[in-house]
């Protein structure tokens, strides 16, 4: 029986529609030009470049001796490097780290409020587990997010990057629910499903397009804070008959988070626990 529900963040609940612009405009006004569809996928080979050398054991933005700031600034540099122009100012790294610091850089994908508000309405508790930095909770808030969450779990505040278990089961703990009791949805094969099944709880792949769920190619990756970087084009559409998640891990597909088939029975199942129980 679940009785709790984690999500991944970026490509999962929210995406930046503008990055390749966003780049491309603070940029320019550093004078390091570049195209906005260049900028997106210079920052997405950027990005899984950095990510192999990452360790999961060790949260990539606060182990940075100048911690997610210059992170961001050995990103910045790498990009222009990649970009054969000039190193980049500190003053423009510090104005793409604000940028992505406010919510008006991202998106909530359109049916995550409402199937958010309905696990919630059906007494699941919900969480966030993700590998982001000290901008997160800030940016949920401002997309009005937050609120319907009991627990943010994010690296930079545990010192640890899923997949490593040890992210998964602050979260737990946080939520008060053991791990056979909850499911963690998210894009990446590696970071959500695998390490939510070696933390010892279900696990959903949420898929949003046509990408590779191993390669991740044709994703820009997640250069802004979330260590995802698989994606896939598979899934069921809601409402079909799967009652038991018998496999640990199972796909959503392209219609993002409606097309979660296994969790109206989940649910279902639980509120008729809960009322068989009061009787």
């Amino acid at each position: 029986m679940i009785q709790a529900v984690t999500f991944d963040v970026t490509h999962t609940l929210i995406r930046c529609p503008r990055l390749g612009e966003i780049y491309s405009e603070v940029l320019g006004r550093h004078g390091v030009e570049v195209a906005p569809p260049e900028a997106r996928r210079l920052i997405g080979e950027v990005w899984r470049e950095l990510a192999c050398s990452a360790d999961p054991s060790c949260d990539r933005f606060s182990a940075h001796p100048e911690g997610p700031r210059g992170w961001w600034q050995r990103f910045l540099e790498r990009f222009c490097e990649r970009l054969e122009a000039p190193p980049p100012t500190r003053f423009a790294a510090a104005e793409l780290f604000y940028r992505f610091a406010s919510g008006d850089a991202w998106e909530v994908y359109p049916e995550v409020p409402a199937v958010l508000d309905a696990l919630r309405d059906r007494g699941l508790r919900l969480g966030v587990i993700s590998n982001w930095d000290t901008r997160l909770p800030e940016v949920l808030r401002q997309l009005d997010l937050a609120r319907r969450f009991d627990a943010v779990v994010y690296s930079s505040a545990v010192g640890v990057e899923k997949p490593d278990s040890r992210i998964f089961r602050r979260a737990l703990r946080e939520l008060g629910v053991e791990s056979r009791a909850a499911l963690h949805i998210g894009d990446s094969r590696l970071e959500d499903v695998e390490g939510a099944i070696a933390a010892g709880m279900r696990a959903l792949l949420l898929v949003r397009g046509n990408r590779d769920p191993v390669s991740g190619r044709a994703s820009v990756g997640s250069p802004l804070g979330e260590t995802d970087t698989s994606r896939g084009s598979v899934g069921s559409p809601l409402g079909e008959a799967d009652t038991s998640l018998r496999s640990p891990a199972r796909a959503a597909g392209t219609k993002g988070l409606q097309d979660l088939s296994p969790l109206p029975a989940l649910v279902a199942s639980r509120r008729r626990s809960r009322g068989a129980g009061s009787s």
